[in-house]
C-alpha cells in the first residue's frame, strides 16, 4: 500500500479536529490551531483540507472565530475515506492503471505471479480502514479487522 505523509498527515488532522471539536462544543477548528500541535505545515494543511471539504469531509467557516468542523459526525467518518479524499490509492499492486483499467507491472502488460497477492492485501488494507472511524482512533478502539463489520470497498476493482 502507498499512504504517504498526504494520508497519515490528513488522518492526524482529522482526528486532532475531532478532538477538539468535542472539546468545544461544536465549536470550529483553526487550521493554525492544529498545524501548530500536529506539528505540520500550515499551507499543508491548507491544501488537504481543500480536498476534504471538496469531498464533504469538513466544513468551512469564515471570519471571527472561524475555522472547519466535521461535516459527519466522528462516529460516521471513516479513515479510508479520509486517505481516500487527499487522492492516496489504496492499493498495494505495482500496476498503472488507464482510464480505470489496470494495466499489469510487467513488460507487455501482463500481470506478476503474486498481483492477486498484493491485490488481495490491499483489500484488506482498505477493509480495516473502511471499518475504523475517527471516533474509534480517538478512543483508541482499533479492534482487529475480523471484530468488525467493514463497509463495501469504493475502490476501483484492479
Amino acid at each position: 500500500m502507498r499512504l504517504s505523509t498526504k494520508g497519515r498527515y490528513a488522518v492526524m488532522a482529522m482526528t486532532d479536529l475531532a478532538k477538539r471539536q468535542d472539546e468545544g462544543e461544536g465549536r470550529a477548528v483553526a487550521l493554525a490551531e492544529i498545524a501548530a500541535r500536529q506539528q505540520i505545515s500550515l499551507s499543508y494543511l491548507e491544501q488537504l483540507f481543500a480536498r476534504l471539504r471538496r469531498k464533504g469531509l469538513v466544513i468551512s467557516a469564515r471570519g471571527p472565530g472561524g475555522g472547519y468542523r466535521l461535516a459527519k459526525a466522528s462516529t460516521e467518518t471513516f479513515i479510508a475515506d479520509i486517505v481516500l479524499a487527499v487522492d492516496e490509492p489504496l492499493r498495494a499492486t505495482r500496476c498503472n492503471f488507464t482510464k480505470g483499467q489496470a494495466k499489469g507491472c510487467m513488460a507487455g502488460g501482463e500481470r506478476c505471479m503474486t498481483h492477486n497477492l498484493w491485490e488481495e492485501m490491499g483489500r484488506q488494507i482498505h477493509g480495516y480502514l473502511a471499518s475504523v472511524s475517527v471516533a474509534d482512533v480517538l478512543k483508541g478502539e482499533l479492534r482487529p479487522n475480523s471484530e468488525k463489520v467493514a463497509r463495501p470497498m469504493e475502490i476501483a476493482a484492479e
